[in-house]
């Protein structure tokens, strides 16, 4: 056996010796305490709501810029085809985010964070170029996205450090 079987075996063995040493008063705990995983505030859940929003929202102008350069209305073939598929891979990546949001991923508050920024700027300039019917909404998703993430309970569920694994040297 290598050392990194004998590790992980010695790890298997103290969480199992861990769990059957448990008094009996702790086993009438569900297990979802005993273990300890962390529960998502509501917060954590509307801001993943608002990521899927705003995921939806690029896809839906992904596709208006698609089928407009089916139509012969971009200014290029090539650049709306382009626009079109950049677009498409955003809406999958901001999808995956809020994604990683509803399973409590540590990385996914900083794309998060990331999207409601760019977000507010894209607002403020559709509302300044006139265009309130997409502006409008960008703003509040914006801003309830920002408010969210940096709620206490969200960034308490998405900061913790996670269990220390064994080293894998």
């Amino acid at each position: 056996m290598g050392s990194r079987s004998k590790a992980r075996a010695r790890a298997q063995a103290s969480a199992a010796g861990g769990k059957a040493a448990a008094s009996p008063r702790s086993s009438s705990t569900p297990q979802s305490q005993q273990q300890g995983p962390a529960q998502r505030p509501p917060t954590i859940t509307v801001a993943a709501i608002v990521q899927a929003v705003q995921a939806v929202g690029i896809l839906l102008a992904t596709l208006l810029a698609g089928i407009a350069t089916i139509q012969g209305k971009s200014y290029q073939t090539t650049s709306g085809i382009a626009i079109t598929v950049i677009g498409f891979g955003a809406a999958l990546a901001l999808g995956y985010v809020a994604f990683g949001l509803t399973r409590l991923r540590r990385w996914s508050r900083t794309p998060a964070l990331l999207t409601q920024l760019f977000t507010g700027i894209i607002g403020i300039y559709l509302v300044q170029g006139q265009r309130y019917d997409w502006g409008v909404p960008a703003l509040v998703l914006s801003v309830t996205g920002f408010l969210l993430l940096f709620s206490p309970p969200s960034i308490k569920a998405l900061t913790q450090s996670s269990p220390v694994s064994p080293s894998r040297s």
